[in-house]
């Protein structure tokens, strides 16, 4: 455990539902909603919740539940318009984005927004999508190749008054940018649970998004990217993605994570599970995302589940905190109602995490 971790308030995180369907495959009642109007009211009371990022998904194809989708730069521009202090992570798909686009786009919203944009570069694991809009798909070390140069060519634009690269994706001959986004440079986030994934965060990003999992299973991916950005003299900080059920009883929790998958949605799970898995099983040691998950953990794009923040909220602090012991800095969070449950959350547990780790705190200083 680092002591510079502990050290730090863990921040939190919201998964931003601009695209329909909600964050679970099911058919149970989600009271959430993809327009605009919705996610600005949500992303306000994130704020007052005590929640530092959301997180826009990008999607170009209907599918799986998600027959609407709003473009996720634009999209996270208009949440930080309509907010004072939440930071925005707009997803990125190399492919559809080059990095000159990316770098102007991005530089232009952090002079607009006092440099609350943050960037997640998503390698890609639909197939579908990229056939349906006419990107060629690469295999699975090819996406992480080309996600790596664009991160590189990224930094390098917004940092360096000429920028120069020669890769295999990507190529730039005295490029000189300008203006250079605003002090501090919007952080770039990535994910993945492969070894490509875990190597390139090691190399070239500031944050590693992980799937859900459990403590020990989180234990052992940190452990593997931190070696390894320690070796390349590289700092990576860890997201973990979590489903929250926070109710008063355990119980209730319990029986509402049962009607969600009761309630789920088998022919879109299933044809999930069959594009995810092929995305993780591409890659050489079969451990992309999904590649382990069952069908019941697949009703949650991201494996949430398996974090099990479902429970009471001394519960969910608690484990929470658990977390955060293993390596975690930010805990990515999806809700089944989320205006609602993102206020309670920031009520009932934020407070709760902040009292342990001030109990954490005393604790280490008497030794």
């Amino acid at each position: 455990m680092s002591q510079s971790i502990t050290d730090q308030p863990l921040q939190f995180a919201y998964w931003v539902p601009n695209v329909s369907g909600g964050l679970v495959i099911s058919n149970i009642e989600q009271r959430t909603q993809w327009d605009f109007d919705y996610n600005r009211k949500l992303a306000q009371i994130a704020e007052r919740a005590g929640f530092d990022y959301a997180l826009t998904q990008i999607r170009f194809t209907a599918g799986y539940g998600a027959d609407n989708q709003h473009e996720s730069v634009s999209f996270s521009h208009g949440l930080l318009a309509a907010t004072d202090r939440l930071k925005v992570i707009a997803a990125l798909l190399p492919g559809p984005w080059n990095p000159t686009l990316a770098a102007k786009q991005i530089a232009t919203i952090s002079h607009l927004t006092q440099a609350r944009i943050a960037v997640n570069i998503v390698s890609g694991w639909f197939r579908g999508e990229f056939k349906a809009i006419g990107e060629p798909w690469l295999d699975h070390e090819e996406r992480y190749l080309r996600s790596e140069e664009f991160i590189r060519c990224l930094r390098g634009i917004w940092q360096e008054e000429t920028f120069n690269f020669a890769g295999d994706f990507y190529r730039y001959r005295d490029y000189v940018m300008k203006p250079k986004p605003l002090d501090p440079l919007p952080e770039i986030f990535q994910g993945g649970s492969s070894r490509a994934a875990r190597d390139m965060a090691a190399r070239v990003s500031d944050w590693y998004f992980t799937n859900g999992n459990t403590v020990e299973g989180i234990r052992q991916q940190v452990d593997d990217v931190q070696q390894k950005a320690a070796a390349n003299q590289h700092q990576v900080k860890i997201g973990v993605n979590g489903f929250v059920i926070a109710r008063e009883t355990e119980q209730e929790a319990q029986q509402v994570l049962h009607q969600i998958i009761a309630q789920a949605n088998p022919d879109a799970v299933k044809g999930f599970a069959h594009e995810a898995k092929n995305a993780g099983n591409a890659s050489p040691e079969g451990e992309g995302n999904w590649a382990k998950s069952s069908l019941e953990d697949l009703v949650q794009y991201n494996d949430g589940f398996k974090t099990n923040l479902i429970g009471t909220p001394q519960q969910i602090a608690e484990r929470i905190i658990a977390l955060k012991n293993a390596g975690v800095s930010l805990m990515l969070l999806g809700f089944l109602h989320f205006q609602e449950e993102v206020e309670y959350f920031g009520r009932e547990v934020i407070p709760l995490v902040r009292e342990l780790e001030r109990q954490q705190q005393r604790e280490l200083a008497h030794g």
